[in-house]
């Protein structure tokens, strides 16, 4: 027994209920095509393009309204095209000119793979922004020159690297498109991804972390920072040493202490099968040599500050950068009264409020 609304239309492809809809209540309204005689049809299209994606046909659907299948066409050649292959009745399909042109969305996310002009592989070190509206990312100098194109983990069109150093240092920064989303996110492999809050540098001793496309989330620890390591290629300074494992494809990828970003995967020796020694680029100085702002909690930061700049604490404060703190020492800065838990040597960037390792309250 069919039943229809109070009020409204009840579509059907017969006139044999007509008049018993109507007595309910609802105006009946015999239609020429089923939905499903309409999804056969649209099904027909989907084959065809499953086989090879039709050029020009941005799109199309079923249209419950018009009880037609729409096909959207840049051309009507196009159209023409299409329908001919799939051998579907015209009379239920409708054509509509459009201009559209999709495109997929992706995430930069820290430690996914990306590839250099459809060849070689590397991994994102951390995503960036330049300027108010320029999306990238930082990685590894010896992953791309200037002008090599990039495509995501995906096969995307992804960017280009717009600046890169190596040997010497080794970072680079590639620009993105508008397809991808910067996020301050660490893929963690299976282990849970990490928020990105900052990029305050880990001590001799920290706990750290990385990721890469090719063997994943792996950590260890800090051994000495500013190392000097030398390649085939040259030597590279400032970068710091580790235990971590890594294996070729993890280069660029994001090295992560806590939630503070520490820098790009540049090389070492090992594997992560016998365990090895790899050596991680700093970020900071990569963010300062290309003018970037590092994206945290969805958010880019300001520039990191040059530790060569003068320091500029707020008046009253007794914290100093270049003064030794031992455990048990008490400073102001702020207005605030912090305590030192570690013993070291202060810098720019270690402010009390900003290294909690380092300093508590009290």
């Amino acid at each position: 027994m069919v039943r229809a609304a109070a009020r409204g239309d009840h579509q059907r492809t017969d006139a044999t209920d007509a008049a018993r809809i109507g007595k309910a209540g609802a105006r009946p309204v015999v239609v020429e095509h089923s939905l499903a005689e309409l999804g056969t049809v649209k099904a027909a299209l989907d084959r065809v393009a499953l086989g090879r994606a039709p050029k020009g046909i941005p799109a199309w659907y079923v249209d419950v309204a018009t009880k037609r299948v729409v096909v959207q066409a840049a051309r009507a050649s196009a159209a023409d095209a299409f329908l001919a292959a799939a051998d579907v009745p015209r009379d239920m399909v409708t054509v509509s000119r459009s201009s559209e042109k999709p495109r997929t969305f992706a995430d930069l996310r820290d430690g996914d793979a990306y590839y250099m002009n459809g060849s070689g592989r590397c991994s994102i070190g951390f995503p960036v922004k330049r300027g108010s509206s320029q999306s990238g990312f930082v990685s590894a100098g010896h992953c791309g020159t200037p002008g090599v194109s990039t495509s995501g983990y995906n096969q995307q069109a992804q960017g280009s690297f717009q600046g890169s150093t190596f040997p010497g240092r080794d970072h680079s920064w590639v620009a993105t498109s508008t397809n991808w989303t910067p996020r301050a996110l660490v893929n963690g492999y299976g282990n849970g991804d990490v928020t990105v809050t900052g990029s305050t540098e880990a001590l001799e001793g920290s706990s750290v972390c990385r990721s890469g496309s090719t063997t994943g989330w792996h950590c260890g620890t800090v051994q000495q920072r500013n190392t000097s390591v030398t390649y085939q290629e040259g030597t590279v300074s400032g970068v710091t040493r580790t235990d971590v494992c890594a294996e070729p494809g993890d280069s660029g990828g994001s090295f992560i202490s806590g939630g503070q970003a520490q820098g790009v995967t540049s090389g070492g020796s090992g594997n992560c099968s016998q365990g090895g020694t790899t050596y991680f680029q700093p970020v900071n100085p990569a963010l300062q040599a290309y003018g970037l702002t590092l994206v945290i909690s969805g958010t880019p930061t300001d520039p990191p500050t040059d530790p060569t700049d003068p320091p500029t604490d707020p008046p009253g404060s007794t914290w100093a950068a270049g003064s030794l703190y031992n455990a048990g020492d008490r400073v102001t800065y702020g207005g605030v009264m912090y305590r030192c838990l570690q013993a070291h040597s202060a810098i720019v960037g270690w402010e009390p409020p900003n290294v909690p390792a380092l300093w508590e309250r009290g």
